[in-house]
């Protein structure tokens, strides 16, 4: 299982990319909450809105859930992976009943 963080301008892209990927089946469940975002731009501190996506998926992902992004938004984003150490045995078996399960290729 992989879990992505996504930030994103507002609601309505996390809405938009959320409902995307269910859609497609690259996610069993999306949530998004607004949080402020604090940066230095420019010799500046600025601080602004923002939207976190977090995305509930299987591993080998990440390429797909990418392009969902960017046929979404035109600007720089950020997209981390985590691999949780444990999950529940019931969210699991929802996620495999609802998201392929990918055979990753090994890297060169």
């Amino acid at each position: 299982m992989k879990i992505y963080y996504i930030t994103l301008n507002n609601t309505d892209e996390a809405r938009k990319i959320g409902r995307t990927l269910l859609e497609r089946k690259l996610a069993v469940c999306v949530n998004w909450f607004p949080i402020t975002c604090a940066y230095n731009w420019q010799g500046e501190i600025t601080e602004e809105a923002e939207v976190v996506l977090i995305v509930k998926t299987q591993d080998g992902y990440a390429l797909e859930i990418e392009q969902v992004i960017q046929e979404n938004i035109t600007y720089t984003n950020f997209m981390a992976e985590i691999s949780p150490v444990a999950v529940n045995q019931s969210f699991l078996n929802w996620l495999n009943a609802e998201v392929p399960v990918r055979s990753l290729q090994p890297t060169p």
